[in-house]
């Protein structure tokens, strides 16, 4: 917006010039009123320039602060209770939705200590959602989400968190150093163990090709790294934080098959004797978990292994064989 005002002031000022020259040449404008116009407008045009080019950075300054006044107005999240030692995972016929618009419904699953879980089905239907709800990033509607059989929202939302580690498909870096993101799992971990977790997540030999190593900065929103440099930081986080219950958001979705094997690498590492629960649009890559919730406009329509959702011949089936022949297509000349 500052260049567009600036430009506008721009042509103001030599559209007014051109009318003055105009009214000095006709006769109707003297030469020592056109001179004092030429020294009195530069004098009131510079800081008119400014002050318009500030009022859209004002504008934006305002903007930003009203939204963080009302963050500082919404309700402090309660809970006291400390997360319990068991760490299976549970919905109960929970209803959640954003403003009017109901995205789950009747939504009840169990999730047991220890298990892979995938969540799959067309987008829109909800799958996200429940990573949301049992990170407590927001409360049902209506049912409750457990973990060991105690309703989170009992629970402090700091101790909540530290039982629970995120990797999602859009990941978010700080600007600070790789080690200062990487550090974002455990404030307290020694450059050791930032290396030890870098290293299981396929990332410490590309850190090492950077400028200052594990010193280099990242930019805002990790804009100075690659997508799936990126994904590898944030597994390499997670891994440092060793929560014993994994959320996993389409991890290996939008990168190239380079980086979505060595991702897979590090997945592999880090779900090892955790509760781990997936969103997958790929069903190849949740093929083997031990339950595969299918849902469908907010509901599950399904769940059971592979094999079992295969020949019971529902949406599942259809999305697999959809997907399998997709991958067979072949471009020819």
């Amino acid at each position: 917006m500052g260049p567009i005002v600036l430009s506008a002031v721009a042509c103001v000022r030599a559209g007014v010039t051109l009318m003055v020259i105009h009214l000095l040449l006709g006769g109707s404008l003297d030469v020592i009123t056109f001179v004092a116009f030429l020294i009195i407008g530069t004098r009131i045009f510079d800081p008119l320039t400014t002050a318009l080019a500030g009022y859209a950075q004002f504008r934006y300054s305002e903007q930003a602060g009203e939204r963080i006044v009302q963050l500082l107005r919404e309700p402090v999240m309660q809970g006291e209770r400390q997360p319990p030692a068991d760490h299976d995972v549970e919905l109960k016929q929970v209803t959640f939705g954003y403003l009017d618009q109901l995205v789950l419904r009747d939504v009840s699953v169990s999730m047991p200590a220890g298990s892979f879980t995938a969540l799959v089905g067309p987008s829109g239907s909800g799958k996200s959602t429940i990573l949301r709800l049992i990170a407590r990033f927001y409360d049902p509607v209506k049912g409750m989400v457990t973990m060991g059989g105690e309703d989170i929202r009992a629970m402090d939302p700091e101790a909540l968190l530290h039982k629970v580690s995120m990797v999602f498909q859009d990941v978010y870096l700080f600007q600070d150093t790789i080690a200062g993101n990487i550090r974002f799992g455990r404030s307290d971990a020694t450059h050791e163990e930032i290396e030890e977790a870098a290293r299981l997540a396929c990332c410490h030999d590309f850190i090492l090709k950077l400028p200052n190593s594990y010193d280099t900065m990242v930019g805002e929103g990790g804009n100075t790294l690659s997508g799936g440099e990126k994904q590898r930081i944030s597994i390499a986080r997670a891994m440092l934080k060793n929560a014993p219950i994994i959320l996993l958001d389409e991890a290996t979705a939008s990168l190239d098959p380079e980086n979505e094997a060595e991702i897979q690498k590090a997945i592999d590492r880090l779900v090892r004797g955790r509760t781990v629960i997936v969103v997958a649009h790929r069903l190849k890559t949740v093929q083997h978990a031990d339950r595969i919730v299918v849902l469908n406009h907010g509901r599950i329509v399904e769940q059971g292994r592979h094999d079992e959702l295969l020949s019971s011949n529902g949406l599942y089936a259809r999305l697999w064989r959809r997907q399998h022949d997709a991958g067979e297509w072949r471009m020819t000349l």
